[in-house]
């Protein structure tokens, strides 16, 4: 059974950076296209980025494009998101996923949350203005 536990959320002022982490344990990393998600309160969870198995080609939310990367290192099993620029509607939980299916799919696909096997706890990230 894949594990994935998420770390490095916490409380940040705007235009502050945070780094997030999640470690995989219990299955074959490198095969795994990862996303990270996140949900604020009262809203649905939502697409933030994805960085895929193989190549490691990256997706990102338009609403985070240029502030945020994505990136993996697979000796590691850690995937990281580093998050620059931030801002108050970035508060939410964060959540890793792991899709384990070796498709060669593109945004769509990963940016849809049914399309991931597994998920994390989630960290709290908490922007002040």
């Amino acid at each position: 059974q894949v594990q994935l536990v998420e770390s490095g959320g916490g409380l940040v002022q705007a235009g502050g950076s945070l780094r997030l982490s999640c470690a995989a344990s219990g299955g074959t990393f490198s095969r795994y296209t990862m996303g990270w998600f996140r949900q604020a309160p009262g809203k649905e969870r939502e697409f933030v980025a994805a960085i895929r198995w193989s190549v490691g080609n990256t997706y990102y939310a338009d609403s985070v494009k240029g502030r945020f990367t994505t990136s993996r290192d697979n000796a590691k099993n850690t995937v990281y998101l580093q998050m620059n620029s931030l801002k108050p509607e970035d508060t939410a939980v964060y959540y890793c996923a792991a899709e384990a299916s070796q498709r060669i799919m593109g945004y769509t696909y990963y940016y849809t949350e049914e399309n991931y096997d597994y998920w994390g706890q989630g960290t709290q990230v908490t922007v002040s203005s």
